[in-house]
């Protein structure tokens, strides 16, 4: 050491590729002193992670990090420099993009961009430097690498990286396997039937809209942490919609066909099956989008159809869309209409369900992706069976033209909200017409539909309403069942008939009271006195004019991309 206290010997270079973009985003706007105390901060640390390294004899604390836990980074001096070199890098990538000047969304994307590039550099991620493989590979005498190439070259053919065993799970067979029928089907969804498991149903039925970027089966994974058995075991009489996965053929079908030809034929087919005049109704994420449409389409044209209205992580209000946001602006939706909705030259295309999948899991990249990569070929693991992520990667394709107009009204132009600024169907959209009490759900971690926003719902119903949040993410959130006494919630003690529970979502959560365990409860609860009174359960599905067609879950779900 000198009398300065800086190392005798230089640190290690940084790499062209980390120098490289450094220096692009040096080049940003990034205030000057800023700039300097980061540069500063990096040379500080690089210089103590040389003099750490010298002085432990090639060995360093790693900071706490799950990719470089196992103790072979840490016994092996070269894995463990190179993995505490990484991080620092990693750290003043991140700084500097938090650091850029612009306005919110090019640092969003900035931050994004640089976070994907970090993640994807990990040594953790390349056999040569991941001592935890190389290992493996010298004890099972190569068997790891040949398992592994084995699995790169089978998830080549299927088009996406495996998350779980997906030949241990069939829909049908251990998922979705709550009992019912398929009562009608058209070309966009199958409506399904459950049957009864209780000897009294109450008299107005339950129909449930999940998203259709998904399957529905999230909703009924096993019978332990299934919504759908859950809602049927306290006595509801419930109808689900399976979406149809769209084929190429229907690249030319549009919003208004989804609201017209399957939310609100589900909801009319469901009055005919039950002789309900209204129905208590579910919407999930897109789900709710749709459905809240349909129901004001529907009170356009004089029809209050809905006893009740829940929605769970549904975006009505897309001022702030989270971390989806920095995929949107003109430009980029303009490019979807000219590629692949209705502007296309060669007329709509579809969005295919592997570009879906593959663009949600790289919000989390390193548990949805660089996980698996390094598990699956670099070690010849197989991964765990989870219900969850078989569904996960179970995708589905949209139309362009639907999405594109979805894209375009709500993520980038946020018309939804305003009362008769959407004509859909043919009729102003105005969601402050529908009259039912509404039971809004938001997960606080949710990165796709932020809980603040689903909070900005409150605002748009007219009539009485429950906001409900829930700890966790997007699903995990959602899938919360009571028997596993999982996780806690946040409400108020008593439902409020103003326009909105709180004036912020920050007021609500202040004075919002946190409960353990599932919402479920809640909802049940707040559900029962919207249901009616109990009757005796059918003792078959449909009826006359809506005969069971074939067992749950039917075909369509089982349809894959």
């Amino acid at each position: 050491m000198n009398p300065f206290g800086k190392p005798m010997f230089s640190p290690p270079d940084m790499g062209p590729e980390v120098a490289g973009l450094l220096k692009t985003l040096s080049q940003l706007q990034i205030p000057p002193a800023e700039l300097a105390h980061i540069q500063g901060n990096y040379l500080r640390e690089a210089g103590e992670l040389w003099n750490a390294s010298l002085g432990g004899g090639g060995k360093v604390t790693l900071p706490k990090d799950r990719r470089f836990s196992a103790p072979e980074w840490s016994e092996n001096p070269l894995a463990g420099f190179a993995a505490a070199t990484y991080l620092l890098n990693a750290r003043t990538l991140m700084a500097l993009a938090e650091a850029v000047q612009g306005d919110a969304k090019t640092r969003a994307r900035i931050r994004f961009a640089v976070e994907q590039w970090v993640d994807a550099a990990a040594p953790s991620n390349f056999l040569a430097l991941n001592p935890e493989a190389l290992k493996k590979a010298v004890d099972s005498k190569g068997d790891s690498l040949t398992q592994g190439l084995n699995r790169l070259l089978g998830d080549l053919q299927q088009g996406h990286v495996s998350q779980t065993d997906e030949s241990l799970f069939e829909v049908g067979r251990n998922v979705a396997t709550t009992e019912g029928a398929v009562v009608f089907e058209n070309a966009l969804f199958q409506l399904i039937e459950y049957k009864p498991l209780t000897a009294q149903v109450y008299e107005k039925p339950m129909l449930f809209v999940p998203p259709c970027i998904n399957k529905f089966y999230i909703l009924d994974l096993q019978p332990d942490n299934s919504l759908i058995r859950y809602t049927v075991e306290q006595g509801h009489r419930l109808f689900v919609v399976s979406w149809r996965n769209p084929t190429d053929d229907m690249a030319a079908v549009t919003w208004d066909d989804y609201i017209e030809q399957a939310a609100i034929e589900a909801i009319h087919v469901t009055q005919a099956i039950t002789g309900a005049k209204t129905l208590d109704m579910l919407g999930f994420c897109v789900g709710g989008t749709i459905l809240s449409t349909a129901l004001a389409v529907l009170a356009a044209r004089g029809e209050q159809p809905a006893a009740s209205l829940t929605l769970l992580t549904t975006l009505l209000e897309f001022s702030n869309t989270g971390i989806l946001d920095i995929f949107v602006d003109e430009a980029s939706v303009r490019l979807r209409e000219v590629t692949i909705g209705p502007d296309a030259p060669q007329g709509p295309g579809m969005l295919k369900g592997k570009e879906l999948a593959s663009t949600f899991s790289f919000l989390r990249p390193n548990d949805l992706v660089w996980n698996y990569v390094v598990g699956n070929y670099l070690k010849g693991e197989t991964p765990p069976p989870f219900d969850l992520l078989y569904w996960n990667s179970d995708s589905t394709n949209l139309p362009g033209a639907m999405y594109c107009w979805y894209l375009r009204h709500t993520y980038l132009q946020n018309e939804l909200k305003v009362p008769g600024k959407l004509t859909v169907c043919g009729v102003p959209v105005d969601l402050g017409k529908i009259e039912a009490p509404v039971y809004l759900y938001a997960s606080r971690e949710d990165h796709i539909v932020p809980w603040d926003s689903a909070f900005q719902s409150t605002r748009l119903f007219s009539g009485e309403q429950r906001f409900v949040l829930g700890a966790s993410g997007h699903i995990a959130g959602v899938v919360n069942p009571p028997a596993k006494k999982k996780r806690n919630y946040w409400a108020h003690d008593a439902a409020t008939t103003d326009t909105a529970p709180a004036e912020s979502a920050e007021a609500w959560l202040a004075s919002s009271t946190s409960h353990p365990g599932s919402w479920w409860t809640d909802w049940a609860d707040w559900l029962a006195p919207h249901a009616g009174k109990k009757k005796a359960a059918p003792k078959s599905y449909g009826n006359r004019q809506h005969k069971a067609i074939e067992p749950a879950p039917g075909r369509y779900v089982k349809a894959k991309v």
